[in-house]
């Protein structure tokens, strides 16, 4: 079974106001500078802890101590490596680490193997998050964007400091929150099958995690506004085919040779492969509200992948679709979420979003079945998903918790101290100055299993 990893962004606010806030620097972990990043999908010097499958955590407490099954202790977060990239001692720390602005964080999970594993360590993370938050007097928040106006402050990192000078206001505006989901593969050749593979089908994953309909105050109209933010960076967005590990090396070392670029790492493709492990990255996903919906964008994305391989390995050649007609793709689903058409992975034409998502659940089908059963949790992802098109995406729910639709009346963003759930096994956090409890509705980290 392959195994997978996610790596979320969230946003700092104000214990009282909900307004982001740039103390990163009290919360997140010293960088070494010297090691690669550890790969959420393949690091094996991480041991995921194991969650009883027949109970899960659909009602089980967040984890501590050994695994369940008898297995190596937990590790979370980042084990340290030796220089030479090869992991060593497991010595662990789960806290966050920085990003591009001091008003967001970034948490990641070991390589699991299954939903219910993923799901708890997501919670994990986010509890770690928002405990190094409160004692700063701050609250992390799942929101892919801001709803309330906010200037960035750039981290005093001697590279986000060139990013800025060099992008300017591309950087500086740039507060923004994804999900970004790695998955194992075997070998470069069959990590540029499945870029290829994949690429119509990623737009729909955007329309199911849109989670950023406000931008500085306002409803922009979109579902993931997010995406068009993101889509300022001049290396970011869908690719055309590479056809094999060479096309993608040839590609990057043709972008950086122009000096546009600051170094590979922005590079950023929609999907693209791991520049230090054996994983592709698909990075299409705005930060989900809950960790439901995270999990299910990683038992997708691990299907399309699997998919995508099954079908190279059978000689089978990938979707012939316009780079044009991807871009149009991602901008629809951007806009329209879940609530009006999208363009149909398949014909290109327009398609009302469910009859695109019954499409893309076809095309995953076999690989998704399969892998839910081998974890003994069959028709999990199906259960997840179930639920997210009743319930609606990120951006349909906050839009709720302002009263009216899309097209509605621009009355003012949901209020700061409305609570809607919190992280399991913690209690109501009330400001100290106001005695108001913390803005949660940002929050929203964990809901029951559906099942």
């Amino acid at each position: 079974m392959r195994t997978f990893g996610v790596e979320e962004e969230l946003l700092l606010v104000d214990l009282d106001t909900g307004v982001p806030v740039a103390l990163a620097d009290l919360v997140t972990r010293p960088e070494s500078g010297d090691d690669p990043p550890d790969d959420p999908a393949t690091n094996e010097a991480a041991h995921p802890a194991s969650v009883s499958v027949a109970v899960g955590v659909r009602d089980a407490p967040v984890r501590d101590g050994a695994a369940s099954k008898g297995g190596p202790p937990p590790a979370t977060g980042h084990a340290d490596e030796s220089p030479d990239g090869r992991s060593g001692q497991s010595v662990v720390d789960d806290r966050p680490v920085h990003e591009l602005q001091r008003e967001q964080i970034e948490t990641d999970t070991t390589p699991c193997a299954s939903l219910d594993d993923l799901a708890a360590q997501l919670v994990e993370r986010r509890t770690a998050a928002a405990q190094a938050a409160h004692r700063i007097g701050a609250e992390v928040a799942a929101l892919a964007t801001s709803p309330l106006p906010i200037e960035p402050s750039v981290t005093l990192d001697e590279r986000y400091v060139r990013m800025a000078e060099l992008y300017a206001m591309t950087a500086h505006e740039q507060l923004t929150c994804g999900c970004h989901v790695h998955v194992s593969i075997d070998s470069e050749e069959e990590g540029v099958a499945v870029l290829d593979g994949i690429r119509p089908w990623l737009p729909p994953l955007l329309a199911l995690t849109a989670n950023s309909p406000f931008w500085q105050g306002r409803d922009t109209g979109y579902s993931s506004y997010r995406r068009q933010v993101w889509g300022r960076w001049p290396s970011s967005g869908p690719t055309e085919l590479f056809g094999t590990p060479q096309g993608y090396h040839d590609t990057v070392d043709a972008m950086m040779g122009t000096g546009t670029l600051l170094d590979e790492g922005m590079v950023y493709f929609d999907a693209r492969l791991s520049r230090h492990y054996p994983t592709v990255e698909l990075r299409v996903g705005d930060v989900c509200l809950r960790v439901n919906d995270a999990v299910l964008l990683a038992s997708l994305a691990r299907a399309l992948v699997e998919t995508a391989s099954r079908e190279w390995r059978l000689g089978k050649p990938p979707p012939q679709v316009r780079l044009e007609t991807l871009h149009l793709a991602f901008w629809r689903a951007s806009r329209s979420g879940l609530e009006e058409d999208l363009v149909h992975p398949v014909t290109g034409r327009p398609a009302p979003a469910g009859d695109v998502i019954r499409a893309l659940l076809r095309h995953i089908g076999d690989a998704l079945a399969e892998a839910d059963a081998e974890a003994g949790q069959g028709g999990l992802s199906t259960d997840l998903m179930q639920t997210l098109l009743a319930r609606g995406n990120g951006a349909a729910g906050a839009r709720e918790h302002r009263g009216h639709g899309r097209g509605g009346p621009q009355r003012g963003l949901p209020h700061p101290h409305r609570r809607v759930d919190a992280v399991q096994g913690a209690p109501p956090r009330e400001s100290a100055a106001t005695g108001r409890p913390a803005p949660s509705c940002y929050v929203l980290l964990s809901l029951p299993w559906p099942r």
